[in-house]
């Protein structure tokens, strides 16, 4: 495996071990890849994820932006599925990358979704 992967696992296993989500407060976790981004609120006590979101979903993709600005709507979309199932406060979950760019513009976007965190 990549050192780069490794640090990042390391990291990961770190933050895990001081946050997890509840269903009232659940924690929302952001995956990165090369070309997407991924966002979802994970309930750890039952081990279910409430909801989901992606650059890859219908109206994300068909706006043009580059990533970070798709990024903010994926946050957005996450906000406002997070609403309508009744949930306001979230525990943010970066999964081992640095709080900058891409994702920092899903924690805004879901910061100006209404989300507190």
């Amino acid at each position: 495996m990549d050192a780069k992967i490794i640090r990042r696992q390391k990291i990961r296993y770190r933050i895990r071990k001081k946050i997890a989500g509840t269903s009232q407060k659940p924690r929302l976790s952001v995956f990165r890849s090369n070309a997407d981004i991924y966002a979802q609120l994970i309930d750890d006590v039952d081990g279910k994820t409430l909801a989901a979101a992606s650059s890859k979903d219908k109206d994300i993709a068909a706006q043009q932006g580059n990533k970070v600005e798709k990024s903010k709507l994926v946050g957005a979309a996450l906000a406002r599925k997070a609403t309508a199932l009744g949930l306001a406060d979230v525990v943010f979950d970066r999964s081992g990358y640095l709080y900058h760019g891409r994702v920092k513009a899903v924690a805004d976007g879901a910061r100006e979704g209404g989300l507190k965190f």
